[in-house]
């Protein structure tokens, strides 16, 4: 499927209801109100094409760069590439997407590294979001990294961007799923940090309360 097939299909799947829907998550850029099923039904008929990717990135389309972030080949982006289309993040839905992108790529914890301190919303999003990536699968990573990152949740937390807190509650929730003692130290993290306050804006979503959510979740794994 070339550029302009992809653009004509995402024109013809859009409806009024879902910009209604992305607007009200912040998406401000021009969209054709692509839903994330008739998305995923593109990703799958186009599989990988870095090629197109980086066009339909390149087109300012919301949807199109939802579409980009699925069809890219995560080998393919290079370290400038990713920081580029970091510094063009505007909303928190193609920042989440972009974040699952930054994941399937071999940079997760030199971005995350990188991008974590940075005072721009929603790539600071992006950096704690992948944090949540490397709690999953960084064997390697002892427990003292993970135990840095809780310091730094509990002191920077309360002061950091909307979406930052949001990614930030996420990383500790993930750091203390990762095993019995960082379980013991994100619980005692989260009790010191207290409420986490997150504007959902216009829709009905919930910042997840970081204790019971990690206890449920390791007692769903201990009986499954």
């Amino acid at each position: 499927m070339n550029y302009r097939e992809t653009m004509r299909q995402l024109r013809s799947r859009g409806t009024a209801q879902n910009r209604k829907v992305y607007g009200r998550h912040g998406v401000g850029r021009p969209m054709f109100g692509v839903s994330y099923a008739d998305l995923g039904k593109l990703e799958k008929a186009i599989r990988t094409d870095h090629a197109l990717a980086l066009k339909l990135w390149e087109s300012g389309n919301h949807d199109a760069c939802v579409l980009a972030t699925r069809v890219a080949d995560p080998a393919e982006m290079t370290s400038r590439q990713l920081d580029g289309w970091a510094r063009e993040l505007d909303s928190y839905v193609l920042a989440d997407a972009f974040s699952v992108l930054v994941a399937r790529s071999g940079l997760v914890q030199r971005k995350f590294e990188q991008w974590r301190d940075r005072k721009a919303e929603f790539v600071g999003q992006v950096a704690w979001n992948l944090l949540v990536s490397l709690t999953r699968r960084a064997d390697e990573l002892p427990d003292k990294y993970f135990e840095e990152q809780l310091a730094t949740i509990e002191r920077e937390v309360h002061g950091r961007g909307n979406r930052v807190r949001y990614s930030m509650n996420l990383a500790l929730i993930a750091i203390g799923m990762r095993n019995a003692a960082l379980e013991k130290k994100a619980i005692a993290a989260a009790r010191r940090i207290g409420p986490i306050a997150v504007d959902h804006g216009e829709t009905g979503c919930k910042t997840p309360d970081p204790i019971p959510y990690i206890k449920r979740a390791k007692a769903q794994k201990r009986t499954s």
